[in-house]
């Protein structure tokens, strides 16, 4: 069903925008008065911001354009994650993935600000969420997020091809770390659906993710794990389990 300006998943509980705010507990949120120009965090610990969307989501296209646009902020790591509930609606999305509505409900289940299952939806270091398209809220979070006191990943680029990536400062013991394979730049033609005759441009698309495991203050990714054919780019998340917060995250 259409609502406020988003896609609810039927059936499910989601927080939904009223006006320009995606609040909790219906209160307004006073960061919200102005754009703020310049870097949005810093580019030494990039906030994350994964985009819940779907071809199928008559109200994702402005989502879409703003992905695209934060993602030339080098203080801020852009994520798509098309989901796949609206396939029902009469268009399978060519780019969705199951393990991205699934960490969708996950962060549902967890009650945080602006959380639900909804398209379009930026959830800001795997903590709050805001509707994808609002971008003073989606940049009010991230500028919050960006305060923090976050772990960097110090990146190092062999000749051979490897990375290596170094932790610095502190994180919890069973913190996972995590490889994401990401498609730059999609265009998708959709022939039918809410969308139906539109051609969309996608950001940063997921199209794969592997647990490297329990994080160690080193580790290097050998060349062969960067060698997915539908990639051209490479970022490394920092997460608490289960679906926890994102404590760091940086492009390779």
């Amino acid at each position: 069903m259409q609502k406020s300006g988003l896609i609810v998943a039927s059936g499910i509980t989601a927080l939904v925008a009223i006006g320009a705010a995606t609040l909790s507990s219906g209160q307004v949120d006073a960061r919200q008065g102005t754009k703020l120009s310049g870097p949005i965090a810093s580019a030494n610990a990039p906030v994350v911001l994964e985009l819940f969307t779907s071809q199928g989501c008559s109200s994702c296209p402005p989502a879409d354009k703003l992905a695209t646009r934060l993602a030339k902020d080098p203080s801020l790591l852009v994520i798509s994650r098309p989901v796949t509930y609206w396939d029902r609606l009469g268009w399978k999305d060519t780019l969705g993935k199951q393990e991205n509505t699934d960490l969708q409900r996950a962060y549902a289940r967890k009650g945080n600000e602006g959380a639900g299952v909804y398209t379009p939806q930026i959830v800001v270091d795997g903590r709050h969420g805001a509707v994808g398209s609002n971008e003073r809220n989606v940049t009010a979070l991230a500028r919050e997020a960006g305060m923090k006191n976050k772990p960097q990943l110090v990146i190092d680029k062999s000749a051979s091809g490897a990375v290596t990536i170094s932790i610095m400062g502190k994180f919890a013991p069973d913190a996972e770390l995590s490889l994401v394979a990401l498609s730059s730049h999609e265009t998708v033609k959709i022939g039918r659906g809410e969308n139906g005759g539109r051609t969309i441009n996608y950001t940063n698309v997921l199209v794969d993710e592997t647990r490297l495991g329990t994080a160690k203050r080193t580790l290097t990714i050998a060349p062969k794990q960067m060698q997915n054919r539908y990639a051209d780019r490479y970022a490394v998340i920092l997460r608490e389990p289960n679906a926890g917060p994102i404590v760091a995250g940086q492009m390779l």
